[in-house]
C-alpha cells in the first residue's frame, strides 16, 4: 500500500528488509535535496534524518534495514529507539533534522509495519513529496555515498522525556486542575509504544492508575485499533478499579480513545470534541470566537456541536493527517484532528498527539466538574456507522467514480463534497464513500440522529460498491 499515509505492509511479504532499505534510501536523497528543518538545533555537516520505531515485533529488524539505507546515500541517522510517533515528529523539530521516518503500521493488525516519512516541518509529506520518494525508490538507480561519505548514526535517548516535558508546559494543559481533581484513570496501551510514555504521563498529573497491556513488546492482545467493538476489557477494568474514564491508544499513540466511568466506549469522536471544549473553552469568556476547528471530511458532528458551542467554525480536509495539518497551519487554527481520536494542537506540533488529548480531556474533566457520561449526555447524540467493502479488479477507479455519480442522483439535495470520494451532508446526516489510504478497501460512513437512518445510507452505498 503506497499513498498519503506512507508505505505499508505485510511483514515478509508485501514488506521486507530489502524494500524498507530502498524506501529510507530514496527518503535520504529526497530530504538531503530539500535540507534545512525548521527547529533551533544546530546545522549539521551532513543531512540528518530522524528514525523511530513502535513497539511491533519487526520493528528492530526494519530499523536496521531503514538505518542502512540511510546512511548508504549519506544521511546521519538519529535513532530514537522505541517510541511513539508524535514523539518522532517532535524530535524531527528539535534536531533541525531534514526529515524523520517512523516504523509503524499504526492502527493496522500486528501483522503489518510501515515507514511514515516526516518532513523538516515535523508534518507527514504530502502528496507531491510522497510521490517524489516512491518514484525514486522505484527508479533503482539511487546514488549511494562512497566509503569517505557514509552517514553516522547516533541514539537520542531523551526523545520521550522531551515530549513529556513539552505536553506538561502546555497552555491549555490544566496540571493544578487535573492535581486537585485526582483521577483515578484505567489505562490500556495494547502492548504498544504506549507503554513507555502514557502512564508517566498520568503519574506526573497526579492520576492513580490501573492498567492492562502496558508491555510495550508488540505483541497486541486484542486488534489494535481503539474501536469501542475493541475495549470491552477495559470496560472491565474501569468498573473494576472504580475509575472515573478510561483510556485507550493505538500503537503508535497519535489516537486517543475513551470510556466512561461505567465502563462504555463513547465513541472516538468524543475525543476531539473533548479537545475542542477544553482549549476553546466553554464559560471562560469565549475564547473560541471567531476562531476555526479543522477536521476531516469523516469526523462526527458532536465536533462541529463542540466548536459551536465555543463559538468557533469548522473547516474540513480530507481524510489523512497531513491534510488536516496542512488545513490547520492554512487557517491558523488552534486545534483540530480526526474523528478517528486523533488530535491536533498546534501550539505543540501539527500532529495527532495521544498524550496530548488526554491531558486536554484530563483538563475539561477538572474544570467542568462533571463525569464523562454527563458531559456526553449534555450535547446532541448521533450514530455512526461504518463498513467496508473490499476493492474489486480491474478499474477501480472509474467503477467509484460511477458509484459516487449514481449516488448523488439518488440523493440530489445532499450537499456534496469530491475532495476525497464522495461525502453527501444534510443538516443532520452525512454518508462518506471513499478508498482508503491504508487498506486495499472502500470505506463507508454514515452519521445520523438514530442508527437506523445511518445504516440506511450505508446501505445505499454498499449496494452500489458490491455491484460496481
Amino acid at each position: 500500500m503506497v499513498g498519503v499515509a506512507g508505505i505499508r505492509g505485510i511483514v515478509g511479504k508485501d514488506l521486507t528488509p530489502e524494500a524498507v532499505a530502498r524506501y529510507a534510501a530514496a527518503f535520504g536523497i529526497w530530504a538531503a535535496a530539500g535540507e534545512g528543518g525548521t527547529g533551533k538545533g544546530p546545522r549539521r555537516r551532513r543531512p540528518a534524518v530522524v528514525l523511530g520505531r513502535d513497539a511491533r515485533t519487526s520493528g528492530p529488524m526494519f530499523a536496521r534495514a531503514a538505518s542502512a539505507g540511510l546512511m548508504s546515500v549519506g544521511c546521519d541517522v538519529i535513532d530514537l529507539g522505541l517510541v511513539t510517533t508524535p514523539t518522532a515528529q517532535l524530535a524531527v523539530e528539535h534536531h533541525r533534522a531534514a526529515g524523520g521516518i517512523v516504523l509503524t503500521a499504526s492502527h493496522n493488525p500486528i501483522e503489518w509495519n510501515a515507514l511514515k516519512f516526516v518532513g523538516p516541518d515535523g508534518i507527514f509529506l504530502d502528496a507531491e513529496g510522497g510521490a517524489q520518494v516512491v518514484t525514486l525508490a522505484a527508479d533503482g538507480r539511487l546514488e549511494r555515498a562512497g566509503f569517505g561519505a557514509l552517514g553516522d548514526i547516533a541514539p537520542d535517548d531523551a526523545a520521550t522525556a522531551r515530549h513529556l516535558a513539552a505536553v506538561l508546559r502546555l497552555k491549555a494543559v490544566d496540571v493544578r486542575g487535573i492535581r486537585r481533581s485526582r483521577f483515578r484513570v484505567a489505562l490500556d496501551t495494547v502492548r504498544g509504544a504506549g507503554g513507555v510514555v502514557m502512564p508517566a504521563l498520568l503519574e506526573r498529573l497526579g492520576c492513580r492508575v490501573a492498567g492492562m497491556n502496558l508491555e510495550p513488546d508488540g505483541r497486541f492482545p486484542r486488534p489494535p485499533e481503539p474501536l469501542p467493538e475493541h475495549l470491552a476489557g477495559l470496560g472491565k477494568l474501569v468498573r473494576r478499579s472504580k475509575a472515573d474514564l478510561g483510556l485507550a491508544v493505538d500503537p503508535d499513540v497519535d489516537r486517543l480513545a475513551l470510556v466512561d466511568e461505567r465502563g462504555r466506549p463513547i465513541g472516538e469522536d468524543y475525543t476531539l470534541a473533548f479537545a475542542v471544549r477544553a482549549v476553546l473553552g466553554k464559560g471562560d469568556g469565549g475564547r473560541g470566537k471567531g476562531k476555526t476547528v479543522v477536521c476531516n471530511l469523516s469526523t462526527s458532528l458532536v465536533v462541529d456541536d463542540a466548536a459551536r458551542e465555543c463559538g468557533a467554525q469548522v473547516i474540513r480536509a480530507p481524510v489523512g493527517e497531513a491534510h488536516v495539518a496542512r488545513a490547520i497551519v492554512a487557517a491558523r487554527a488552534p486545534i483540530g484532528g480526526e474523528g478517528n481520536g486523533g488530535v491536533i494542537l498546534p501550539a505543540l506540533h501539527v500532529g495527532r498527539d495521544g498524550p496530548v488529548a488526554a491531558a486536554l480531556a484530563l483538563t475539561l474533566l477538572a474544570r467542568m466538574g462533571k463525569t464523562v457520561s454527563e458531559l456526553v449526555a449534555a450535547a446532541p447524540r448521533y450514530v455512526i456507522v461504518k463498513d467496508k467493502v473490499q476493492r474489486g479488479t480491474g478499474n477501480r477507479e472509474q467503477r467509484l467514480v460511477d458509484v459516487y455519480a449514481e449516488l448523488k442522483r439518488r440523493f440530489p439535495k445532499a450537499t456534496t463534497d469530491e475532495r476525497d470520494g464522495l461525502r453527501l451532508a444534510w443538516p443532520d446526516r452525512w454518508l462518506h464513500v471513499r478508498s482508503s489510504n491504508t487498506e486495499p478497501i472502500i470505506r463507508l460512513i454514515a452519521e445520523a440522529p438514530t442508527g437506523a437512518v445511518a445504516a440506511g445510507l450505508i446501505e445505499e452505498g454498499r449496494k452500489l460498491c458490491a455491484g460496481s
